[in-house]
């Protein structure tokens, strides 16, 4: 077998079992020794492919943002579909699902992984790319004449990714906020510019 299809082999196989790690148990648990162990292979192997557990993290961290990246393109073939609202509570609800909660978790608290993730960039990584999905999207539907003329997308994208960020992670372990709290933040944040693009 080729080397480099080994190699993905094994990444993959060593970020499920993380995954798995986090839905079950949460960030707290996430070791290397746990993740070794969760993948069934020998302790070593994650030190052969990583240069050291943030290594791994971060490298975990990245394919969860592609991942955001093929949502982003899914949201803008949307737009003009359905209602705005519900565009946003769908997409939100898949963007902060309990893996992302608990990786974004990991980014605030571990220094060393922030400091590796944001040599790429400005901002906190996954919660910045959530934005610039919501600021695509909403700047598809106000070219659309979906929202305002004049909506200031940046800033609605923002407000959208900070309240449900906290309305998912402030929650116990591996829940989610009910349909009510999300529709409800959802539909407050773009009232105005929603009713504003009739006038």
């Amino acid at each position: 077998m080729p080397t480099g299809v080994h190699l993905r082999d094994v990444r993959q196989q060593l970020f499920h079992a993380a995954e798995r790690i986090l839905l079950r148990e949460g960030p707290n648990a996430l070791t290397s020794r746990a993740v070794t162990t969760e993948a069934d292979v020998a302790k070593g192997v994650l030190h052969r492919h990583f240069t050291d557990f943030d290594a791994f993290l971060a490298d975990l961290v990245r394919d969860r943002i592609a991942r955001l990246a093929d949502q982003s393109a899914l949201l803008n073939a949307a737009a003009g579909t359905r209602t705005v609202g519900e565009n946003l509570i769908a997409t939100l609800t898949e963007t902060f699902d309990p893996v992302s909660v608990a990786l974004t978790s990991l980014v605030f608290f571990r220094d060393e992984l922030r400091a590796r993730l944001r040599s790429q960039g400005d901002g906190l990584p996954l919660l910045t790319e959530a934005r610039e999905m919501l600021t695509a999207y909403l700047s598809a539907e106000r070219e659309q004449g979906r929202i305002a003329a004049d909506a200031d997308v940046n800033s609605l994208a923002l407000s959208l990714i900070g309240a449900a960020h906290l309305l998912f992670a402030g929650r116990p372990h591996n829940t989610q906020p009910n349909d009510e709290e999300l529709t409800k933040m959802v539909h407050t944040v773009i009232a105005d510019v929603i009713q504003r693009r009739l006038l």
